[in-house]
């Protein structure tokens, strides 16, 4: 694994498994919150945007996690394995609640500066229809961009600490 792009819900532990997986491996990690989003929770034009990540995939290696589905026809091409992470969205739900009450006025090392946690009904929402709305478009975007990479498919904790082991 030289290149290894993380994808799947919101709150399913995308972030926290590029760290370890990162540390463990020795490869850079590139949180797409940190390139996406200004202070105050502004966002990149789309231009800027895919300009910052192809940028940013040019190093021989790496680890990238997040969604961005503007950016997997960038991404999944040039990734060696795809990690796909695919929790309950009660669970998704549940850890982003946690993760804004834990982070509520501080910031995250996988975010922005000035992006601050806060109650955010839309994410949350966005949370609750991912599997409908997100999930059909992955599923194209992985057959179309990422066919020729290593796919592995992530449903639980236990997975996701045996994939971290073995790595």
């Amino acid at each position: 694994m030289k290149r290894v792009l993380i994808i799947g819900n919101s709150g399913g532990g995308k972030s926290t498994l590029a760290r370890r997986l990162g540390a463990k491996l020795g490869l850079p990690v590139i949180h797409l919150d940190v390139l996406f989003w200004k202070p105050g929770w502004v966002e990149s034009d789309d231009a800027e945007f895919r300009h910052s990540v192809a940028e940013a995939l040019r190093a021989p290696t790496w680890i990238t996690d997040g969604n961005f589905g503007s950016t997997w026809d960038l991404r999944m091409p040039l990734a060696d394995t795809i990690v796909w992470i695919d929790q309950p969205r009660l669970v998704c739900l549940a850890r982003a609640i946690l993760r804004m009450v834990t982070y509520r006025g501080g910031g995250r090392l996988d975010m922005a500066q000035g992006c601050n946690e806060a109650v955010d009904l839309k994410f949350y929402h966005f949370i609750w229809t991912y599997n409908r709305k997100v999930r059909p478009r992955l599923e194209a975007a992985l057959a179309t961009h990422g066919a020729h990479a290593t796919v592995v498919h992530l449903r639980h904790d236990r997975e996701i600490a045996d994939f971290l082991a073995g790595a």
